[in-house]
């Protein structure tokens, strides 16, 4: 992060009480070290990206408890390490008792409605706009789709793609940025 020490402790306190802006400039500034620190480990870029997805989520909901004294990249690298540890024990009690999880926890969580960000993408030139979607790899298309064009809730994005609903917050976040960015690209 090219920010000074005192800067990123300011981010990380408006993101702790609450600050979107500051949640995604956490996630841009380290979205690179999480995701290359996971594409080293699973040697797949659809795993890598779907840890650090989880990661983002995990630490964005917990990021109260983040302590000042770490470093906090360290803390997220240590957050994805962990997801990734959970996955592979995971994949092998799956296997082993091959028993599904209960989306009932999914249908409980109440769901947000658009912000106004969420609103200026859905007023943007349709044509361009899906040009530009369909740039975006699969699984990120699909999230928009699903949200921006089917209006689905993001409890029922979750279990459309049968992911826990974080992840698909974090998943359209990421959607959002890329989308946002080529949208920009084009107009240099």
């Amino acid at each position: 992060m090219d920010k000074t020490k005192d800067t990123l402790q300011e981010t990380i306190g408006k993101a702790k009480a609450g600050n979107q802006i500051a949640f995604s400039l956490l996630l841009d500034s380290f979205w690179n070290d999480v995701y290359s620190f996971q594409l080293q480990r699973t040697k797949n870029e659809n795993d890598a990206e779907d840890i650090t997805i989880q990661t983002f989520s995990k630490a964005f909901d917990k990021i109260h408890l983040y302590d000042e004294e770490y470093q906090f990249k360290t803390w997220l690298i240590t957050i994805s390490k962990n997801i990734h540890v959970d996955l592979i024990r995971k994949s092998k009690r799956n296997i082993l008792e091959n028993t599904d999880s209960g989306a009932e926890a999914i249908k409980k969580v109440l769901d947000d409605s658009p912000s106004a960000e969420d609103q200026l993408i859905n007023e943007q030139n349709l044509a361009t706009l899906l040009e530009h979607i369909k740039s975006l790899k699969p699984h990120y298309q699909k999230v928009i789709n699903l949200r921006y064009f089917n209006e689905l809730s993001y409890a029922d994005i979750a279990i459309a793609l049968n992911e826990p609903i974080n992840n698909v917050k974090v998943k359209l976040l990421r959607a959002k940025k890329l989308l946002s960015s080529a949208i920009k690209a084009s107009k240099t």
